[in-house]
Order: C-alpha cells, then sequence, then structure tokens
C-alpha cells in the first residue's frame, strides 16, 4: 500500500509534503499530528510557515507529538528538539503551545518520562498524520536496528552511525547525547497516515530497504511495508535503487 511520490530536488520533495500535511490540516482543522526533527523536514515546515502567513492554513485547533528528544537536555537547549520544533515552527504559526508535545528528555526518570509520553500520546487517539524521516542506518524516529521492533515510548542508546550523522548540529561529535526517548514503532504504526520525507543519495539504500527489503526489525523502517496508508516523497537521489 506504499505510495512513492517523486519529487526533483529537496525544494520538490518539501513542497510537496507540505501540501499533504496542509491538505490534513485544512480538512480536519483539530488534526493531531505526529512530527519530526533533523535537516529533512525543515523544508515543509517553512512551506507550511509560508502558507500560514498567507492566510492558506490555520493551526489553531492542532495538536502536535513529536517523535523524539535527546535524553539529558533542558527544553530550552538550543540542541533540544524541544527549542528545534519551536525555532523551526511553533514560534511562526498560530499554533497554541500547550498542544504541542516532545517527549520531557529533562526527566532522568526514563520510565516515568516515557510512560507518560504513552499515555499522551493514546489520550489524544493517535496522530492522524505521522511525518517520518529516514535515518541511513532505515532508523525511523530514533528506533535504531535491532533484533526485534519496538513497542512504546522508550529510552534507547544511539548507534554511532547515528551519533555521527547528528554531530553536525553540534560544535563537536562527543556533545551529541548518547540516549534519547522515542516513540517505539509499534506506537508510529498506529498513525491513520505516515508520511515519510527523504533526500540524498545518503538516504538511497535505506529507502529502498524500507520499500523493496525484507520486512526486518534490522531496517525499522521495512514495517511500514505492512502499514495501510503510507506516502513517501523522496527526489530523485533518494530514489536512485528504487527504479
Amino acid at each position: 500500500m506504499l505510495k512513492i511520490v517523486s519529487a526533483r530536488d529537496y525544494d520538490d520533495m518539501s513542497r510537496k509534503a507540505a501540501n499533504i500535511i496542509s491538505a490534513q490540516v485544512i480538512l480536519k482543522p483539530d488534526t493531531v499530528l505526529g512530527l519530526a526533527t533533523g535537516s529533512t523536514p525543515i523544508g515543509a515546515y517553512r512551506q507550511l510557515i509560508d502558507w500560514y502567513k498567507k492566510g492558506d492554513v490555520d493551526f489553531s485547533q492542532v495538536r502536535t507529538y513529536n517523535l523524539d528528544e535527546y535524553r539529558g537536555l533542558s527544553h530550552d537547549d538550543p540542541q533540544s528538539y524541544h527549542y528545534f520544533m519551536r525555532d523551526n515552527f511553533f514560534d511562526h504559526i498560530n499554533i497554541d503551545l500547550n498542544n504541542t508535545h516532545v517527549p520531557d528528555g529533562a526527566n532522568p526518570d526514563a520510565e516515568a518520562a516515557c510512560a507518560e509520553y504513552d499515555k499522551m500520546v493514546a489520550d489524544a487517539g493517535y496522530p492522524d498524520l505521522q511525518l517520518l524521516g529516514i535515518g541511513n542506518n532505515g532508523h525511523i524516529g530514533f528506533n535504531e536496528p535491532d533484533d526485534h521492533f519496538s513497542k512504546g515510548t522508550h529510552c534507547v542508546d544511539l548507534t554511532e552511525s547515528t551519533i555521527k550523522a547528528n554531530s553536525r548540529l553540534f560544535e563537536r561529535e562527543e556533545d551529541v547525547p548518547r540516549q534519547a526517548y522515542t516513540m517505539g514503532v509499534q506506537t508510529i504504526m498506529y498513525a491513520r497516515m505516515i508520511l515519510v520525507v527523504a533526500n540524498g543519495a545518503a538516504k538511497a539504500q535505506a529507502v529502498h530497504d524500507m520499500c523493496f527489503g525484507p520486512v526486518t526489525p534490522q531496517c525499522p523502517a521495512s514495517i511500514l511495508q505492512l502499514h495501510p496508508n503510507v506516502v513517501l516523497v523522496a527526489d530523485k537521489e533518494a530514489l536512485s535503487l528504487c527504479e
């Protein structure tokens, strides 16, 4: 059931992804969005901000639940995903910040933080639309390759490849947190629609394995083959192994 939408480049991918998100919000103003961080979705967020400023989309009733957060960072730390979402999206639209949710990485009690977030997402009825990026190793959220698919929100040890990929956002690689709280794969699969964005040749193998490889926790994104409503928007480089 996975639908692939080809984009010319990053900007085209961002516009097409933003079109899907804005349509969801327009059709259901009180929609529940699952959101992602990282460099890939920033273009879509910028496009949505532009359309909001033009009066084309209204976020006043929207509720959001982010996939993950680094463990050990305060909400106002510039490297936290709380900060990222405000800086790149929330502070530029008319969303009620009380309706925005990110796992509480500042809570050192991993079990309590994860259980609290699971309850919040469940009480919201799970996302109508879940936005996902995909890691070079096929991870979604911070669900790394493993010998099993994860269930609820949990604390994860980040792989060296993920730490290296994220180090571009920190002054030094050793500054990258080694753990994060992340929605589990099962929670992600509860979303009614899943939108995956990918760009660049570095993502080509992961995109191919997600779409056409075996369903295996060694490529967490491969489980999306079993979801009834998944749209992948990717540029030509990311789709280069899918032709």
